[in-house]
Formats: C-alpha cells, structure tokens, sequence
C-alpha cells in the first residue's frame, strides 16, 4: 500500500450493516445521530464539552476528569466525522494543557488533568500519543496544514519522534522498546498494554513519519502483529490488560492486578479487525476474531464478567459491557464464522449508554459503528 492508496482505491472499504440488509440512509442516520448524541446530546449522554473561546475536551463522565485517551479519540472522531472545529478545540486543549514543553516528558502529554486545564499527574499514557499522531496526519491530509499548532503533520511528527528518541539527549525514556520494537504501558515500565499495538497506524508511520524512522515504525507493525498471537489466549482468544513482552500477563502493579481480561483489554478485538480491514497483513487475525466471538457466544451483555485469559469468569461484572460488545461486533471486520453478523445486529440494536460510566462505553460504541459501516477511514 503506498501512501496515496487507501482500501477504497484497491477495495472497498467493508460496510457490515449493509451486509445485513440496512439502508445507506438508516446508517449514515444512526452515524449522524450518535456523533450528535455524543458531541450536542442531553446531559445523561454528552462527553463533549466545548470551553470559550477556542477549546473543548472529552469528559471521563465516571471520574470526572480529561484524559489523553479520551481527548485523541474525539479528535480520531472528529477527522473521521470531517468535523474541524472540534478536532481544533480538542487539539488546541490538549496542547495548551496536557503536552510537555521541557523535562523528561518533553512533546509528550500529561495523561489527565481536570476539565479546567488544572494538571492532575504529569505522566503520559502511550496510547494517546499514538492516535494524536495519527489523527493529526489524517488532518493534515483530509484539511491542510495551518500556522503552528495547526501545522498538523508536523505536529505529528515532533510526537512520534519524542516516542522513539526521547532520552537520546539527556533524560527520560522512549515509548517504545528498542530491542523488542513493542509499545510499553509507559515510557518507565518493562512490559506492555496489548490493547496499545496498532499496527494499522504503524504502517501508516513508516509512510508519513520522519524518514529515518520510517523502517522502525514498518518493523513496529510486524513486532505487534508477532506479539498478539502471544498476548491472545489460543483456546479463548482473551488477553490480559497488561502483558510482558512475551505475552504472558504481567505482575500485579501497585494500582492493581491487570492480569485478567478486563476494561482496557476489550479494545484488542476492535484493533484486529480495523488492521484486517485496512491492510489484511495477518490471516491469523480471521481465526482470532472467530475465537473471541466464539468464547461470547450466547452471553448476554448483561452477564458479561471479569475473565481470566483461559476464560473463567469472576463474580466481577464488567464494568463495560456496551464498550465490550461493541469491540466484539468491531471483530466482525475480520471474522468469518458463524457468529459474526449476529454480533453486528445485536450492536446496531444495542444504543449508547447513560449514565456516569458512558465514556469509555460510548468511545468504543462510535468507533465500532464508524468501522462496521465502512466509514473508518484511511486519509
């Protein structure tokens, strides 16, 4: 794929609801309605928050604070959603308040303050430097580049080369480990997030990125391609939230025991099937996504649960369960079996949630609905 090609020039971009019979009109409706739902919406179902004159943010509605996760998602949305003056706000937020100017962390972002701009921990979270990145060079190719900080590709490019060579000059860590080519959890840890690796956007990197790093980032995608088929359970087809570098889940961490699949690992399924759909690398991700949906066959949302890897549910309800079955239809991208187009009609008959914990639910409902009607797009 070079960089002018996208899957709609080589193939078409794969619309699931279509493939169930929906109409453009009711699709591109129900799109249309949930960015406005989301975005505009009543109080109970809102995330974004436009702040005068310039700024906006998305709200972690169940801890009530801004998030670099958050805030790089609603920009992926708004690009996706051809919405400018929201990808600006959340831009224009995010560098004002959340990204480093000096230190260890430098061009990197805080990973969450308060709706207010006020600083909460200065760490950063590797998985909002990479779709700040990525949602950047989509701007920059779907809009132009504007004066700084609207210079979007070159925006991109300052983050994706802190993420690499931070420390080379002085202090701090890379994002990424140079032996293994593998995102970490975060610049100091040993192990990783599998619900980080996007080879999708890597491949995407080595076109656009500084072209010296290029090789790194198309070396990238093949590591994390490797590294799902061991952080993914052969039987199962879950993963732990954090994973060593070999797969296996990582220790318990002083803020808790992430050994399990839970909240952040739920995205993992969404990441395989939107990389089968833009660039079919690895087959094994059909037989992987047949898996996962295979293991949630015939459970109701309602008793989705905490699971060990090999599949034994805990009493702990899941804390997402909309956000989990959203991630499991998004598998559908990939997956071939039986179970696949029944989890694409439960989901689009599945609404946003409410309430104080829609947030992470609500980001992964609008991803999947922007992939299954083939509107997930490569600019």
């Amino acid at each position: 794929m070079t960089q002018q090609q996208t899957p709609s020039e080589t193939r078409p971009y794969r619309n699931r609801f279509g493939e169930l019979g929906l109409g453009e009109d009711a699709i591109r409706s129900k799109l249309e309605k949930t960015w406005s739902d989301l975005f505009y919406g009543d109080p109970d179902t809102r995330i974004y928050y436009p702040m005068d004159p310039d700024k906006g943010y998305m709200l972690d509605t169940g801890n009530l604070d801004v998030r670099t996760e958050g805030m790089s998602y609603g920009m992926m949305m708004a690009v996706q959603m051809d919405k400018k003056d929201e990808f600006d706000r959340l831009w224009l937020f995010s560098k004002t308040f959340l990204q480093h100017r000096e230190g260890r962390y430098r061009h990197y972002f805080a990973w969450h303050c308060k709706p207010d701009g006020t600083p909460l921990s200065p760490g950063p979270a590797p998985d909002g430097e990479e779709f700040f990145a990525l949602a950047l060079f989509f701007a920059s190719h779907r809009w132009g580049d504007g004066p700084e900080p609207f210079n979007y590709a070159e925006q991109a490019r300052i983050i994706l080369r802190a993420c690499l060579h931070q420390g080379e000059q002085g202090e701090g860590d890379p994002m990424w480990d140079a032996a293994t080519k593998l995102i970490k959890f975060v610049p100091e840890a040993p192990f990783s997030d599998p619900s980080y690796h996007l080879p999708h956007f890597y491949e995407l990197f080595a076109l656009w990125a500084d072209e010296p790093d290029r090789p790194f980032w198309k070396e990238a995608a093949a590591a994390s391609r490797a590294y799902l088929h061991l952080a993914c359970h052969p039987d199962t087809g879950l993963s732990a939230e954090y994973a060593n570098y070999d797969g296996t889940p990582a220790p318990i961490q002083p803020h808790g025991d992430f050994r399990h699949f839970y909240s952040d690992a739920y995205r993992v399924a969404a990441n395989i099937g939107l990389d089968w759909e833009w660039f079919r690398a690895d087959p094994w991700q059909v037989e992987q996504s047949n898996r996962l949906q295979r293991f949630f066959r015939g459970v109701d949302p309602a008793d989705y649960r905490r699971y060990t890897v090999d599949g034994k549910p805990f009493d702990e309800p899941a804390l997402h369960p909309v956000g989990l079955l959203a991630t499991i239809a998004m598998a559908s991208l990939a997956a071939d079996g039986p179970d696949a187009a029944d989890f694409v009609r439960r989901f689009w008959e599945t609404p946003l949630r409410t309430g104080p914990r829609r947030y992470y639910d609500n980001c992964l409902y609008f991803f999947s609905l922007l992939a299954l009607s083939g509107q997930y797009r490569i600019y």
